[in-house]
């Protein structure tokens, strides 16, 4: 279980403090699909580097597993809206390069890059450079990247923002697949409601700064999803568009807290 307890995030910058987060409690148990959803500003982005380890909380504690996250480590992989692929290292070794800090040998950590590079769909583009690939191609090395350590969990941080609509939807399935096929935990953010609603099987609604949960949902449209639906009889589901739209009044209000099950 990772789980964020009372968690709080100040800043300091141009002479006054930023209450970015503000006592935010969270659980993600193995196999959550956990999506964060928000307007620019309510703190995703710092709740997901604080659970890389890359930002300490103000207060409260997070731990992953019983132990307490005091910096980046091998058992969180992290994925960025931006690719930040090495240029001059091939991609099989850019998928390997976690696994070159860990001292493995050269052609064992070629085998598992291989292996990650199967999983995301790029078998034959081990050894092509970065510069040859597109964007959503760039995006499954990120992917496989951050799977060679085999992490506990997944950290991804709006890594389809800057794709155009049909790669989008086409990384969305890729990841579906990766997420039913490893089993991995993973914690997601993104702007877009059609996006959280189609791969969490929870998402989370953060309020503006400071961030907190104002309203929590569990939804199976992801496992509908895994199990071969397509995502048009998803949006066409008599479900979807309710939840979408009830989503979209509580982005454009300040509500109460509060739970609900899709």
């Amino acid at each position: 279980m990772l789980k964020i307890e009372n968690a709080s995030v100040f800043f300091e910058g141009r002479g006054r403090i930023v209450h970015a987060l503000d006592r935010l409690n969270l659980d993600i148990a193995d196999g959550d699909f956990v999506v964060a959803l928000g307007t620019s500003g309510c703190g995703k982005s710092t709740l997901l580097n604080a659970i890389a380890g890359f930002l300490p909380l103000s207060e409260g504690r997070i731990t992953l597993d019983g132990r307490a996250i005091a910096g980046p480590g091998a058992d969180r992989g992290v994925v960025f809206q931006k690719d930040t692929l090495m240029p001059w290292l091939d991609v099989a070794d850019n998928v390997a390069l976690g696994l070159r800090f860990a001292g493995l040998a050269r052609k064992a950590r070629r085998e598992k890059a291989e292996g990650l590079l199967d999983l995301v769909g790029l078998r034959d583009f081990g050894r092509s450079f970065p510069h040859e690939l597109s964007g959503g191609m760039r995006q499954r090395v990120g992917i496989a990247r951050a799977l060679a350590t085999d992490p506990d969990i997944l950290l991804m941080d709006e890594p389809f923002g800057a794709l155009d609509s049909m790669t989008r939807e086409q990384m969305q399935q890729l990841l579906v697949d990766v997420w039913h096929r490893t089993g991995k935990r993973i914690f997601f953010i993104t702007h877009s409601i059609e996006e959280a609603l189609v791969l969490g099987t929870h998402i989370i609604v953060m309020s503006p700064r400071p961030g907190r949960i104002v309203a929590r949902y569990r939804a199976d449209f992801v496992r509908r999803l895994a199990e071969g639906a397509s995502l048009k009889e998803i949006r066409l589901s008599d479900s979807f568009g309710p939840l979408r739209e009830e989503i979209r009044d509580i982005l454009h209000r300040d509500p109460e807290p509060k739970e609900e099950a899709a």
